[in-house]
């Protein structure tokens, strides 16, 4: 663990940071968030918002024309869009789970081929990884890429990829040698325009409708041999170490919806009378408010933990990574939910935006590894 095991400092830059998101969001996002969910449709004045503002992809390094935040910074941004719009908070969440594998471990030459785009709100990255029958089995894919010459061929379809139809490019992962496995597996940058490549219609989901869900289809696409990231044969490597710098970020947004949910609980409680007082002002239901706020606090406080693990090269990064995002999305739908009761009927209608934020929550404990796939993971390291 280390003696700075858990350690994090937030700066006045982290502050203001937050202080100019939450304007950002409150101004240009909010407005539109019912809307964009009635009507599923992609968030795009928050695109548009984010991307003039630069909090549309602050992970990017400064050496491709990024920001180069840290990833604190990145889960603060992340954390004030979902606390009004969860669909919109994938647009930076989604930019970096595509674009890390790429910061990991393609060349140079790839690096400088992709990420400029996005660190310039040119192209927005997707990532493709599971499989109708390859979730939580991912190793279990069967999309496949075969060298033919000086490209590299690719055969299969993904699912359940997040964004996939407003992205330009796609960080794909494929099975180049059947024979090894999780070894046998390599990843890919593919973009929407390569020859046999087709990205399926969206899918009708519970929640975070604004961020269109596609499966993605390869039919004898064709790519140049250098969009290979890294060595054949350590993509899954690849996916797993991303996921230890991404899963904090699922855990921002859940920390974010909970936040908002809070805040929308506590404001109606006071405001409502029943039996001529505030609602607000009975025990039961500040009791319940005191829960809702710590929960948040300790789910906020373990995802910054996560983040800094992760620049820190803390030995221990998959376990804390794994801890923020169950513990936070488990949060989140907890909290969302008791908004939702403290809301009353009124709470169950659309008039209100706390039945949305319940809706949008539940996808947080499945997605980037369920909640049970996390403590698999957690379980595993203690067990080690």
């Amino acid at each position: 663990m280390g003696n700075n095991a858990g350690l994090y400092a937030l700066t006045e830059e982290h502050e203001a940071i937050r202080e100019a998101v939450r304007e950002i969001a409150e101004r240009e996002i909010a407005p539109f968030a019912a809307e964009v969910d009635a009507e599923s449709r992609y968030p795009v004045e928050a695109q548009k918002a984010l991307t003039a503002a630069g909090f549309h992809a602050t992970h990017v390094p400064e050496a491709y024309g990024g920001e180069g935040a840290d990833a604190i910074a990145t889960c603060i941004v992340i954390e004030e869009v979902a606390r009004v719009d969860v669909s919109a908070s994938l647009i930076p969440a989604v930019n970096k789970l595509g674009s890390v594998p790429v910061i990991l471990s393609a060349s140079e030459d790839l690096k400088q081929r992709v990420l400029p785009s996005i660190a310039a709100g040119d192209a927005m990255i997707s990532y493709g990884l599971s499989e109708r029958e390859a979730g939580s089995d991912a190793a279990a894919m069967r999309t496949r890429a075969r060298l033919e010459g000086d490209s590299w061929v690719l055969n299969g379809t993904k699912a359940w990829i997040t964004n996939a139809s407003v992205s330009e490019w796609f960080t794909v992962m494929a099975v180049t040698d059947p024979e090894k496995g999780a070894n046998g597996i390599s990843a890919f940058v593919v973009h929407r325009d390569d020859p046999g490549f087709a990205v399926g219609p969206k899918e009708k989901k519970m929640g975070i409708k604004g961020s269109p869900t596609c499966e993605l289809y390869f039919t004898d696409c064709t790519i140049p041999a250098d969009r290979i990231v890294g060595e054949p044969g350590t993509g899954f490597k690849t996916a797993l170490r991303t996921l230890d710098f991404t899963r904090p970020t699922i855990g921002a947004q859940a920390v974010g919806v909970a936040q908002g949910a809070l805040d929308a609980a506590i404001a109606y409680t006071k405001d409502r009378r029943q039996f001529g007082s505030a609602v607000s002002d009975f025990q039961g239901v500040q009791f319940m408010l005191a829960d809702m706020d710590m929960r948040i606090q300790a789910a906020r406080h373990l995802v910054y933990v996560a983040a800094a693990a992760g620049e820190q090269g803390r030995p221990d990064v998959t376990r804390v990574s794994a801890a923020a995002k169950a513990f936070a999305s488990d949060t989140a739908m907890q909290v969302t939910t008791d908004a939702v009761q403290l809301f009353g009927g009124a709470g169950y209608t659309q008039d209100f935006p706390v039945e949305r934020m319940m809706r949008d929550a539940k996808i947080t404990q499945i997605y980037e590894g369920t909640n049970q796939v996390q403590r698999m993971v957690i379980a595993r390291s203690l067990l080690r």
